[in-house]
């Protein structure tokens, strides 16, 4: 098997999909892997480490590959230049539209969407976005930080006592907890939410404290996601986070729905009640902003708030983004693509092959995704 890795093309993205460390294993099951130059600069990996690892430097590297790995799905461009008939492997946001489908299937890739993995035990080492969601949520907090006019953290001088910042995190799934974790380890006095009860006890365990709609209604569905609430715990919950919010400095917006708008969470009502100066960051600022206010890839003020709209934060911290990133790719190869001696041996019976198979000989698969 002859693995590729292109330069990424995406505005703004810093990660590559493979690294040094990830090229020698690859190359110890007897793969070759070709790597487009300057594909690692964004990630601080030169051609010369990869070359060190391994791997071959070029410019055509797709040529007589049989294996793509991709953070993100190839633009139009690179898209017509892939081999007919190769595997794809990556973040290819299925979601995208049919326009996108259309093209994987004018290849014939045999396309993998490692979003669609199931959430199940062993498949850990390859949860793309669990890793990346947890950078996302610590670079979230240093983002809002960097841009809040005042310190975090108590200070105690001969000139007066400085409070600490309250910040408030909203959703504590992977990324909002590492957003609790690191806004505690800033100083910050630090509430969450989420309807989930089952979070009650992971937000408590951070030192944060967990902020409960009054409602005997549950939000946990099955495999730890949240389920819809009902009209009435939603009237409660805008109440509850309306008022919180008024005394917030700092806000962590975290709520995502695949493929659907992200919920409102935060009307423009509210941040007009917001303290000046107090700073929010909208992680779903791709799919519509938990804040409806939130403009995707910009930072804006409205109503003395600073909004701040980064649509992929991992890619800020690109380098240790890349690290990890790379070893879920790897982990997700070596388990269910290759055989021991490098060759091509895909486990299509496999649940995990099953539930991340976009397309295949030309046609899409995947159960969500055929009518599109």
């Amino acid at each position: 098997m002859k693995i590729a890795v292109l330069r990424e093309r995406k505005a703004g993205e810093a990660r590559v999909a493979a690294t040094p460390d990830t090229v020698k294993k690859f190359v110890a099951l007897g793969c070759q892997v070709a790597i487009e130059s300057g594909a690692g600069k964004a990630s601080a990996i030169s051609d010369e480490q990869y070359a060190a690892a391994g791997a071959t430097i070029d410019t055509d590297p797709c040529k007589d590959a049989g294996l793509l790995l991709a953070v993100n799905a190839p633009e139009k461009d690179v898209m017509m230049q892939l081999p007919e008939g190769m595997i794809l492997a990556g973040m290819l946001n299925p979601h995208a539209g049919a326009d996108q489908l259309a093209a994987f299937n004018l290849k014939k890739l045999t396309s993998f969407s490692l979003e669609l993995l199931p959430r199940i035990s062993r498949a850990q080492s390859m949860d793309v976005l669990s890793s990346q969601s947890n950078l996302a949520g610590y670079r979230a907090v240093i983002e809002a930080v960097s841009a809040f006019g005042k310190v975090v953290p108590m200070m105690m001088t001969a000139a007066g006592t400085v409070a600490p910042a309250k910040a408030l995190i909203l959703g504590a799934g992977v990324a909002g907890l590492q957003a609790i974790a690191t806004a505690r380890r800033l100083g910050a006095v630090v509430l969450a939410f989420d309807v989930r009860t089952a979070a009650k006890e992971q937000v408590e365990s951070l030192g944060a404290k967990f902020v409960e709609v009054p409602s005997e209604e549950k939000g946990d569905a099955a495999g730890g996601y949240a389920r819809e609430m009902s009209d009435d715990y939603k009237k409660k919950q805008s109440q509850l986070i309306h008022d919180t919010l008024k005394k917030m400095d700092l806000v962590i917006s975290t709520a995502l729905i695949p493929g659907r708008p992200a919920p409102v969470l935060i009307t423009e009502d509210m941040v007009k009640d917001m303290k000046p100066g107090s700073v929010i960051v909208d992680l779903a600022a791709a799919s519509g902003g938990n804040c409806p206010l939130t403009k995707p890839d910009k930072i804006i003020e409205k109503h003395g708030v600073t909004l701040i709209g980064y649509t992929n934060l991992p890619a800020r911290a690109g380098v240790d983004a890349s690290q990890l990133y790379a070893r879920n790719l790897l982990s997700f190869v070596t388990t269910l693509l290759l055989a021991k001696d490098g060759k091509a041996n895909v486990q299509w019976d496999d649940e995990l092959i099953k539930g991340t198979l976009l397309t295949r000989d030309g046609a899409t698969v995947h159960p969500q995704f055929k009518g599109a």
